[in-house]
């Protein structure tokens, strides 16, 4: 089910199916990515409780839970409920079940709010721990947007710019989609703040900037239009796209694929939260249209 929430700057709408957005719309511009099952299904998926990937999928924690799960985890495939549908702002909610116990042992509830800030987007993510021991999990966005936006414009028409000069960066190995610390190469902006986009960036894998100092991206046409994304809860941001794909995903995460350098203990990757037991814990981002 679909919920549409505006004002007179934007219209947003979301749905329950993964509990993510569908479009923003500004000024008659639709900015999000729509999806081609022939490049990319996807859209803004929800990552938890990981962002990126396991080693084989797999992990344990330190009390010697198993956990299996896909890339990205299981919110993306879970069917939300509507809890809160007003004129701007709503509320999706997925609880834990059977289903996803199977694959995360932890009941959970974690709540998607999208509520509309004048001419900016935010979105929060709240994951309450609804069990009795302590919870380990990573939660971020994957916000893909078009590009280009504007009929008539070229995929290298556009950058992305940064808020401040960003250092190495690492990718993920195509075959494992795990991420290679040990080798890391230089941010393909070179020193200045802007990246370039052409399809070829991204015939290898996504850049991951885990040693970030930015905490706000704008992706940016020539003829002035683009989208700025605000995220200072969030540690890490990666940039995707694929060759043949229309979009450019800015992806604002508080965790990563399972390193080179960490073992399979959920608790011992980068960024991990661990949520005591009733405690909620939020994490926001702003998209903004421009």
């Amino acid at each position: 089910m679909k919920t549409t929430i505006s004002n007179d700057a934007l219209s947003v709408t979301v749905t329950t199916e993964g509990g993510s957005l569908t479009s923003v719309q500004a000024g008659g511009r639709e900015y999000l990515w729509q999806p081609d099952p022939a490049v990319w299904t996807g859209q803004a998926p929800i990552c938890f409780p990981i962002c990126g990937g396991l080693r084989d999928g797999r992990a344990v924690t330190e009390s010697g839970k198993k956990v299996e799960l896909a890339r990205h985890g299981l919110a993306k495939s879970s069917e939300f409920e509507t809890v809160v549908a007003e004129a701007d702002h709503a509320v999706l909610r997925l609880e834990s079940s059977e289903e996803t116990l199977a694959q995360y042992p932890f009941d959970f509830a974690l709540e998607a709010r999208y509520a509309l800030e004048g001419a900016k987007l935010r979105v929060t993510y709240a994951v309450t721990n609804t069990g009795a021991e302590p919870m380990p999990f990573f939660i971020g966005g994957h916000p893909a947007f078009r590009c280009p936006i504007e009929d008539g414009e070229a995929y290298d028409d556009y950058l992305v710019r940064f808020e401040k000069p960003e250092g190495d960066v690492c990718t993920a190995v195509p075959s494992t989609g795990l991420i290679d610390v040990e080798h890391r190469g230089a941010a393909p902006q070179g020193d200045g703040l802007e990246l370039p986009l052409t399809h070829g960036l991204f015939d290898f894998a996504e850049t991951i900037y885990d040693e970030l100092e930015s905490r706000k991206v704008e992706l940016a046409g020539k003829a002035g239009h683009g989208v700025r994304v605000e995220f200072a809860d969030f540690p890490y941001l990666v940039v995707w796209s694929k060759p043949i794909g229309d979009f450019v995903a800015l992806e604002p995460w508080g965790g990563l694929s399972t390193c080179s350098d960490e073992d399979d203990v959920l608790e011992h990757k980068r960024g991990c939260i661990v949520a005591a037991p009733g405690q909620t814990v939020e994490r926001s981002f702003t998209v903004e249209p421009f």
